[in-house]
């Protein structure tokens, strides 16, 4: 009788993480579990204001602790003895500093409380001074250290993070012993890793966020780093010189874990990834298709031959990695800083007069209070997108620019900012959020036309995510704006299918993960078809919303 294989996938998202439980022969989902970042969702140790974004990383063990036994709990016990190997994906650059035994510093009582401690989530932009030193460092230089990421250095990523947190935090600075990103720490732990030399490091993150390059012999050599600031002479070491791709093991399940899971010491954990890239796996990515992960920030990826990519450099995107996305193929990343987030910070806008006035009032009790404050704050966006949808295309009307959280794609530029023009007292809140959605909209049309522009051809759009799922009105004016037709794919969870299918490549089921692909995904749900009378009105936006674009960037760079 043939033996049953199951499989685990992990997605780390922005305010939780989720667990499915995956049959690896067909791809159906048998169990999934949620857990909320209690710590994230209080809002501590945040602050918008200074684009500080950071995570506890008790956040993160218990999530992990609680999706995997949600999930487990929901399946019988020949499933969990069945369970062959573990795959996990997080947001990045996503890093944090850790002692000489792999701990984050915010484990130890000392580091509790401290944010520099902790995980700096991929939307904190603190180190926007950081990065743009790099970028004017690294023309010093006669190797083109930023070559494969599009020629700009983010301060979404991992050295401009770590720079900013040597230089501001003296007691972080004597305690780290290494700086980790989160898709490499969590299965670090999960195969009981001792020593910080331990952990097994991705191509996906190391590539894209750290400037890691066969054509560098790894990452930036020491005299680039310590001539950047004597703070980082000698941290190289402290770090790594290989990296691995996401269908390679990085160990088996620890006692300490597999007896928290109630799991076997032989189950496998693979080598981990970023969130989205795995999502365009579980997405069903296939080559020159542009896969759209669509989430509070979207990335969108593709997929290329080696060979066809030999000497292509595509400007201003946030990286081509041989070897990311899917092993054996050129990965290309790019996309928003800020994308679903632009539709919350909006909602949250409509909701202050709810959240701050209905508590005050005597008409009601308290109970019936905070009720009707999450009935309305759940219907807002449901019912902005029904009044949006029947708005007109209107040449001179509320025109936004989507940098709300600066620039990531094209040309990374964390210092810019959002805008909305056009507004005048018949600007309503519908009216409004529509010109927020068109910008989100607009802002992925330049990523489309940067890979057309550097020679990088896109037969289709898959998109995948919350925003995919859950809003016809984004998707369908995407596809309008864009002129061509979007298909949205059918699972729910692409990040967290997308490492299962790496877990079942991890443990042998499959000899490579594009089999994995085929094997286990569902398929598409939908496809959106663009209505070309509507393309041509949005040409005449689009060009409207380009001249916005340079305006605010000329400003911003007279006012430098």
């Amino acid at each position: 009788m043939k033996q049953e294989n199951y499989v685990i996938g992990i997605d780390f998202g922005t305010g939780s993480v989720r667990a499915i439980i995956v049959d690896a022969r067909s791809g159906e989902e048998m169990a999934a579990s949620e857990y909320a970042f209690p710590r994230w969702k209080e809002g501590q140790f945040c602050d918008a204001s200074k684009n500080q974004f950071r995570q506890h990383p008790l956040d993160h063990v218990e999530g992990l602790e609680q999706s995997i036994r949600g999930a487990l709990l929901l399946v019988s016990r020949e499933i969990q003895k069945n369970i062959r190997a573990i795959s996990v994906a997080t947001t990045g650059s996503t890093p944090v500093a850790v002692d000489e035994n792999g701990i984050p510093l915010a484990l130890h009582p000392e580091f509790a409380d401290n944010p520099n401690a902790m995980f700096f989530l991929w939307k904190d932009h603190t180190a926007v001074k950081e990065a743009e030193e790099i970028n004017e460092h690294a023309k010093k230089f006669d190797i083109d250290y930023l070559k494969y990421v599009g020629g700009t250095y983010s301060s979404e990523w991992f050295w401009a993070k770590l720079l900013y947190v040597l230089r501001n935090d003296e007691e972080v600075r004597e305690a780290c012993h290494s700086w980790v990103e989160n898709c490499d720490w969590i299965p670090f732990m999960l195969t009981g890793g001792g020593s910080v030399s331990e952990i097994k490091r991705n191509v996906c993150v190391a590539g894209h966020k750290a400037l890691w390059s066969e054509d560098f012999n790894g990452l930036p050599k020491e005299e680039f780093l310590s001539s950047l600031d004597p703070l980082l002479s000698g941290f190289r070491r402290k770090l790594y010189t290989s990296v691995h791709t996401s269908d390679r093991p990085a160990g088996k399940l620890c006692p300490e874990w597999a007896h928290i899971l109630g799991l076997s010491t032989d189950v496998l954990v693979g080598i981990g990834a970023m969130d989205a890239h795995m999502g365009a796996v579980g997405g069903q990515i296939e080559p020159y298709y542009l896969s759209k992960v669509m989430g509070t920030s979207t990335c969108d990826m593709m997929i290329a031959p080696v060979q066809k990519m030999d000497g292509v450099l595509i400007r201003g995107i946030c990286g081509q990695v041989n070897g990311s996305i899917v092993p054996g193929m050129v990965g290309m990343e790019a996309g928003q800083s800020a994308f679903g987030d632009i539709y919350s910070w909006f909602r949250d806008i409509v909701f202050w007069p709810a959240k701050k006035l209905l508590p005050q009032t005597k008409l009601i009790d308290k109970t019936t209070v905070k009720l009707l404050q999450e009935e309305i704050r759940d219907s807002i966006l449901k019912e902005l997108s029904a009044a949006a949808a029947e708005i007109p295309i209107d040449e001179n009307a509320e025109l936004a620019v989507d940098w709300m959280n600066g620039r990531r794609t094209p040309d990374a530029n964390q210092f810019l900012k959002g805008a909305i023009q056009n507004l005048n007292l018949g600007s309503d809140a519908p009216r409004i959020f529509r010109s927020l959605v068109e910008s989100t909209c607009f802002g992925s049309r330049r990523i489309v036309e940067r890979f057309v522009e550097e020679g990088i051809p896109i037969k289709g759009v898959i998109a995948v995510g919350g925003v995919a799922k859950k809003s016809p009105l984004v998707v369908q004016m995407m596809a309008d704006i864009l002129g061509m037709p979007i298909k949205v794919h059918r699972s729910e969870q692409t990040c967290a299918l997308g490492a299962a299918m790496f877990a079942a490549t991890v443990a042998g089921i499959y000899p490579k993960v594009e089999v994995a692909m085929d094997a286990m995904g569902p398929g598409f749900d939908k496809e959106f078809n663009p209505d070309m009378e509507k393309y041509k009105a949005y040409n005449i936006r689009y060009e409207k919303y380009k001249l916005l674009c340079g305006f605010i960037a000329d400003n911003y760079m007279q006012n430098e």
